[in-house]
């Protein structure tokens, strides 16, 4: 095995796991927002909220509504066939192997597009879920302070 092949190996590995890092988190993440999500409404709808803190509330939970929508496009599976398992669901075992031979350089660039791309969903998120959860604190003190 040839140092560039070596190297074009580990960069491939490195990019799965990055991949597999960042379906993790969002899973995670995803498991966090709904909790807070319930949460939030088993709480809210017993409590006799004020007008600001009913805004504030309302604007929060649709931050956690878009984070989530957020996190589930970045799990949502890729079936255009450009790399990866779709494109060898269409190949015999034969072309298998003469694709991975010949693009896995190709494979790699494809594989980066899609972690940045669910890196950039997951951070969208997080930030949805961080302003989200920074208004729920303030409309629970709204709420107890009883601000008209």
């Amino acid at each position: 095995m040839s140092v560039t092949d070596r190297d074009l190996n580990a960069a491939h590995a490195e990019v799965k796991a990055e991949i597999a890092r960042t379906d993790t988190k969002t899973a995670l993440l995803l498991a966090f927002v709904g909790a807070a999500l319930a949460g939030t409404w088993t709480v809210a709808r017993d409590l006799p909220l004020t007008v600001p803190a009913a805004a504030v509330g309302s604007l929060a939970l649709a931050l956690l509504v878009g984070a989530a929508g957020m996190l589930l496009r970045s799990v949502r599976p890729n079936l255009r066939g450009r790399h990866g398992f779709p494109l060898w669901a269409t190949l015999t075992p034969d072309e298998i192997g003469d694709a991975v031979a010949r693009d896995l350089a190709a494979d790699i660039a494809g594989l980066s597009r899609l972690a940045i791309s669910k890196f950039t969903c997951l951070r969208r998120a997080v930030d949805l879920t961080l302003t989200g959860g920074a208004l729920l604190i303030l409309a629970a003190l709204l709420t107890a302070g009883g601000a008209q």
